[in-house]
């Protein structure tokens, strides 16, 4: 007896049932209208009403943003926030890179090992490690006790928490992971064959790396810098542990009028401010992947 094996052909377009395509999408556009659509459709709208200790506000006014624009302490806020997300998102990438290109290049059969204790962060919790890191920046701290040991001081120092240099850290070792797979997934993607054209031509490894392996990895640093820096901006959980008034972020202002201040309105239209902020970065962001990209 024969048998015919007759392979599985894909329906046309037009063949594809609107009930079952719209049963397809119907998971998917309920989750992006009500957990992003909806909720910054809300946001939004209670940027424009007036504080009246109700949930959704009272009338329609400009009043919030207007105060955002001419309250020199949200400037400086929103300045510090980006200036501290700028240096983390720094920190972050230059550390991660070359964790990134060990794992593309050299890791060899222990790679999956060495990818899986890079995941292995997010199997803790985000307090978790936060709270780790205070008692290494403590008064009476890891850091402060070794030191004492080492004999570099006698007593301990009010250096290390509690400063702007704190929250760096203590985000840059958050968000780590996050920098890492990205920036690995470009260098990994890279063809051997260029480096091999690049070594046959007789460029020596330093020069293969400027000319070929960053140019074509930089659409992975740049996707890294964004994963790192947009969430970085509005962080709040971190500076108030690990920071003093002088590490103060936008996030704790907006989480303060949602929190103790009972002023939604105002709290959503600094969160509005600093969409618009970040979307800003995105656009920038966006325009440097596209000319770099091009390259790769």
């Amino acid at each position: 007896m024969s048998s015919t094996i007759v392979a599985a052909r894909p329906l046309p377009e037009n063949r594809i049932s609107p009930v079952f395509r719209f049963a397809m999408l119907l998971p998917g556009g309920l989750v992006t209208f009500f957990l992003i659509l909806f909720a910054l459709g809300l946001v939004v709208f209670l940027a424009f009403r007036g504080n009246d200790g109700s949930l959704l506000g009272v009338g329609l006014t400009a009043e919030n943003f207007v105060t955002v624009a001419t309250d020199p302490l949200y400037w400086t806020v929103t300045l510090r926030s980006l200036v501290i997300a700028g240096l983390v998102t720094l920190a972050t990438v230059v550390t991660a890179y070359p964790v990134a290109y060990y794992l593309a290049f050299h890791a060899g059969r222990r790679r999956n090992l060495l990818l899986f204790l890079v995941t292995l962060p997010f199997w803790t919790s985000y307090l978790l490690r936060v709270f780790a890191w205070k008692i290494v920046l403590a008064y009476n701290g890891v850091l402060n006790s070794a030191f004492i040991e080492t004999g570099l001081w006698s007593q301990p120092t009010l250096a290390f928490l509690n400063t702007p240099a704190a929250v760096v850290v203590t985000l840059a070792h958050a968000y780590a992971p996050f920098a890492i797979l990205p920036i690995y997934v470009a260098l990994d993607t890279i063809p051997k064959s260029l480096l091999e054209a690049a070594s046959d031509l007789g460029a020596r490894p330093f020069t293969s790396f400027r000319r070929v392996v960053l140019p074509n990895s930089m659409p992975g640093v740049l996707a890294a810098a964004l994963v790192v820096f947009v969430p970085t901006v509005g962080d709040y959980v971190t500076p108030a542990m690990v920071g003093g008034p002088a590490s103060t972020m936008i996030g704790t202002l907006i989480q303060s009028q949602f929190g103790k201040a009972n002023d939604w309105p105002f709290g959503a239209a600094l969160s509005v401010c600093v969409m618009l902020v970040i979307l800003c970065v995105v656009l920038v962001a966006r325009g440097a992947d596209r000319r770099f990209g091009s390259r790769t």
